[in-house]
């Protein structure tokens, strides 16, 4: 889709060689990041006939804009000169942004070669923007941890307050995204914050509280209130009746080590399937909700269930 020249009405076209109009642009706009209007709109042109550039739409009125631009910003600087970052103010732009269609901000344009490539609305996570860009271009070799990416690394290294406080910088900067409430919930659970974790998950929206992440972290809550204290787990001694193995593997599981208590739970179905009214194998399906049904223990262990049922 070609860029109108709100003034003429005419297609915009780079009609100056593209060597020196790559001059001409670079003399005029040297950084990766700029603003755009009607007065410099044929530059971009120019521009993004040497680069893509990356047009943001957006609005001073706009709360998701002025989350999202940082992003873009930080992302522009990453690829260092890949693409550009122009940002075009829609109040002060009117008629530019009628002819690029914009109906609602954020709008962010990729534009190369003249014409209009793909474009996404609204102010999406870090990560999917970067999944975004990787369509177009090679993600820089040396490219920082996403803050998903941290938070997940720490949550995994057992520090549960780092991961929080960046589920709550994302959840804060993306209101409306709510896989980071439920992922906050989570390291609130492994802070040692239950009550607030299930506080959080109650004031989600009914499909996503219902969702099987949601349920999932609702899940390991339950697993900590349900599970032995260290007291309860000393006082059973060498016992290794099957009330003993449960109460051992539930343990592991509300401390996070999977893997031990489905072991566990696997070996107590084995070995007294009816214990509990089927206690074992009701609990292997509540940590696999827990888990999520992609997790690499659920796979493995719904593998092995099915089996020893079949």
């Amino acid at each position: 889709m070609p860029i109108v020249d709100p003034r003429t009405g005419e297609p915009l076209a780079a009609d100056t060689p593209a060597s020196e109009a790559a001059q001409a642009a670079d003399a005029s706009m040297p950084e990766v990041i700029f603003d755009v209007d009607a007065g410099n709109i044929q530059q971009v042109l120019e521009l993004s006939m040497q680069v893509p550039v990356l047009l943001d739409c957006w609005a001073p009125w706009c709360e998701p804009c002025k989350n999202l631009m940082p992003v873009l910003e930080k992302l522009a600087r990453e690829y260092r000169g890949t693409f550009l970052l122009a940002k075009l103010n829609i109040d002060e732009n009117q008629e530019i942004a009628a002819q690029l269609g914009v109906r609602s901000v954020p709008d962010v344009k990729l534009i190369s070669q003249g014409g209009l490539v793909d474009h996404f609305q609204g102010a999406l996570p870090e990560k999917q923007i970067r999944e975004w860009l990787g369509r177009y271009f090679p993600a820089p070799e040396d490219a920082p941890a996403s803050p998903e990416e941290q938070a997940a690394e720490a949550l995994a290294a057992g520090d549960a307050a780092t991961a929080r406080a960046l589920y709550e910088e994302l959840a804060q900067q993306n209101p409306q995204h709510y896989p980071y409430q439920v992922e906050l919930a989570r390291a609130l659970v492994a802070e040692g914050r239950a009550a607030d974790a299930r506080t959080l998950l109650d004031n989600l929206p009914p499909e996503e509280r219902d969702a099987a992440p949601a349920r999932g972290v609702r899940a390991s809550i339950e697993f900590g209130e349900e599970a032995p204290d260290a007291e309860a787990l000393a006082a059973l001694g060498d016992r290794d009746d099957s009330e003993a193995q449960y109460l051992r593997a539930l343990r592991s599981v509300a401390d996070g080590d999977y893997e031990t208590g489905l072991e566990g739970l696997l070996a107590l179905m084995k070995a007294d399937r009816t214990w509990g009214d089927d206690a074992a194998r009701k609990t292997l399906l509540r940590v696999f909700d827990a888990l999520g049904a992609d997790h690499p223990l659920t796979v493995t262990y719904r593998r092995r269930l099915f089996a020893l049922l079949y």
